[in-house]
């Protein structure tokens, strides 16, 4: 790897940690990076996974404040997230690897649909009342299925997630977010230990982005709230966009 590729990568893993930490959605600056680098994406996407895991565990800490009094919505969701992203790395490590081929490139543009309507889904969520939903299986049942994509492809599972969480839950939206970030840092973690243990990494990458990831990820749990949303959700998408571009056109 030369310099100016180790460079690219850990800027992107900067990118990605504080965006996940914001809002969500890194996987779509550096599995991009990783994809106009020559990595094939299966390579692509396990060694993001890993690089990833450390930045979400700094993005908790940036928000362990909001995440005083939610212990009992960590444990409830958290265990079906973990559950989530062991079946979601086993079906990318064990399925074909055309399947992930063919599958990725609408997975990323279900991806840039749902970024480009966050602010019509947050307001939906936020004008909906609990009723009641927060104790039935729903919830639980919810943190599986988003932990099984984010274990499978990890784009825009922050998105899923704070969707999810805004409508069943009356809380504060930074409250929600810590939470968000906790969970996605369970799914991120569990799938990289499969991924660690079952898969073939790129370490220099893994190396560059988890750096990154971890400057990313705190610097965006503290001053994140200070960007604007409108023009992180463009960039998100034209990013997106030009990864399932290239994957459709086989350019990898």
């Amino acid at each position: 790897m030369e310099l100016w590729e180790a460079a690219a990568v850990l800027l992107a893993g900067i990118a990605a940690g504080a965006i996940n930490s914001i809002a969500g959605s890194g996987t779509l600056f550096t599995f991009p990076a990783l994809l106009a680098l020559g990595y094939p994406p299966i390579t692509a996407t396990v060694s993001n996974s890993i690089g990833l895991a450390p930045g979400s565990i700094s993005s908790a800490i940036a928000y362990r404040r909001e995440l005083a009094g939610q212990r009992g919505r960590v444990l409830r969701m958290g265990g079906m997230s973990l559950m989530g992203a062991a079946t979601g790395a086993l079906l990318l490590i064990y399925l074909p690897a055309g399947v992930f081929e063919k599958v990725v490139p609408f997975m990323i543009g279900a991806a840039c649909v749902l970024i480009l309507l966050q602010p019509r889904i947050s307001r939906w969520a936020r004008a909906r009342k609990p009723s009641g939903r927060e104790n039935g299986p729903l919830l639980p049942l919810s943190a599986y299925l988003t932990g099984t994509y984010g274990g499978y492809f990890a784009a825009a599972q922050g998105i899923i997630l704070m969707s999810i969480l805004g409508a069943a839950l009356d809380e504060d939206l930074q409250r929600l977010n810590a939470l968000k970030n906790l969970l996605a840092g369970i799914v991120n973690g569990v799938a990289a230990l499969f991924y660690i243990v079952l898969a073939s990494p790129s370490w220099p990458v893994v190396g560059l982005i988890a750096a990154g990831s971890i400057m990313g990820g705190y610097l965006g749990g503290r001053f994140g709230r200070r960007m604007s949303a409108a023009a992180l959700r463009v960039v998100l998408v034209v990013v997106g966009l030009s990864a399932a571009v290239q994957l459709l056109l086989g350019r990898v």
